[in-house]
């Protein structure tokens, strides 16, 4: 049975994608929430639908709700074809007004959005909104095509990291689930894999989402890539047994100075890998940059929930009650990286608008 609410339609088990345009024109959702149990797909048919699935993160990863937030605009806006331009475009500005406001960490929502703006200005003014709302649609697509292009970059640059044998540790999902392509610090494993080398993954947990369990290992199992998840807390003890040749992580948002933004516990990582020697990388399209942005004090921190510390798949794990603080990502200053992989290549700061 399918069901609705708030323009979401709740389907069952259908082929493995993370987003995708439906037959309707309705955007098409992998409920990544439902993971590992479960393989449900959602299709959100406004902006306020997919304003939700990405506050409640059933979509998440920095590229994929860029991605994610120019569809829900387009799909938002179908109804609004034959509508004046005016008011056509006074619903663009609403939705994205919405949008943006769900989640303030990841400067992919901004990006895209802001290109789905300059796209719709750009269009010539017959009066009219079906021109406005192809172009919309043209652009949409294009973002995400281009992110699934500059995963497979990132990939390719980020090989010589990943030689045969190679032990990698990477935190949260920074994959498929995440992007609009083979993901960001899983490209290049992903690619290696393809290649016949042996690479083996050790995952941290990523509480208290628990983003590592739920769907690094799951995403890569499905892709036959050896794996181990382990406790966030087993990552030193692993470095310091040698365990650990490389660390590939990905990022929200990255500053001018090279500090970055990414999810909770990256930077004990960082810390960690530097006092043992180990490469530490972080692993981004260029689309991540922020260069308005000099350094990581002034990048905004997302706060969750407690609830998403206090229980785990809903049980309760500590006293009623007990205060939380639930910051969702942490900033990792650029001494500690010891390179940026992204669809550019493998650079160093200082970042402008474009790469060194």
């Amino acid at each position: 049975m399918v069901s609705r609410q708030c323009g979401v339609r709740y389907l069952s088990r259908v082929a493995l994608t993370p987003i995708s345009w439906t037959a309707a024109g309705d955007v098409r959702l992998l409920d990544q929430r439902r993971l590992p149990s479960e393989e449900v797909y959602l299709e959100v048919g406004t902006a306020e639908g997919l304003a939700e699935a990405i506050r409640r993160m059933q979509v998440r990863g920095a590229p994929l709700i860029g991605i994610a937030a120019a569809m829900g605009l387009v799909a938002g806006l179908r109804e609004r074809r034959g509508a004046g331009r005016d008011a056509f475009l006074a619903h663009l500005r609403e939705g994205v007004t919405l949008l943006g406001a769900t989640r303030p960490t990841a400067v992919n929502l901004q990006w895209a959005l802001g290109r789905m703006t300059r796209a719709a200005a750009a269009v010539p003014d017959d009066g009219t909104a079906g021109a406005l709302w192809d172009r919309l649609h043209a652009e949409a697509t294009a973002i995400w095509e281009e992110d699934r292009a500059m995963c497979r970059r990132i990939g390719e640059y980020g090989l010589p990291l990943v030689p045969d044998g190679a032990k990698v540790l990477t935190h949260c999902n920074a994959g498929a689930l995440a992007t609009g392509g083979i993901g960001t610090a899983l490209a290049p494993i992903y690619l290696a894999h393809e290649q016949g080398r042996q690479v083996h993954v050790y995952v941290d947990e990523t509480r208290p989402v628990l983003q590592g369990a739920r769907l690094t290992a799951w995403e890569l199992q499905h892709a036959g890539v050896p794996c181990t998840l382990i406790a966030d807390a087993a990552a030193g003890a692993l470095m310091r047994q040698a365990k650990v040749d490389v660390v590939l992580v990905g990022a929200d948002r990255i500053c001018a100075n090279g500090d970055f933004a990414n999810k909770i516990g990256t930077y004990g990582l960082a810390v960690l890998a530097r006092h043992h020697g180990v490469p530490f990388y972080c692993a981004a399209p260029w689309t991540t940059v922020d260069p308005t942005l000099a350094d990581g004090d002034l990048i905004p921190i997302e706060q969750r929930p407690a609830e998403e510390v206090t229980a785990i798949a809903g049980r309760p794990v500590a006293p009623a009650g007990a205060a939380v603080l639930n910051p969702a990502f942490d900033v990792t200053p650029a001494r500690y990286v010891t390179g940026y992989l992204t669809d550019r290549g493998l650079v160093q700061p200082p970042f402008g608008a474009d790469p060194v």
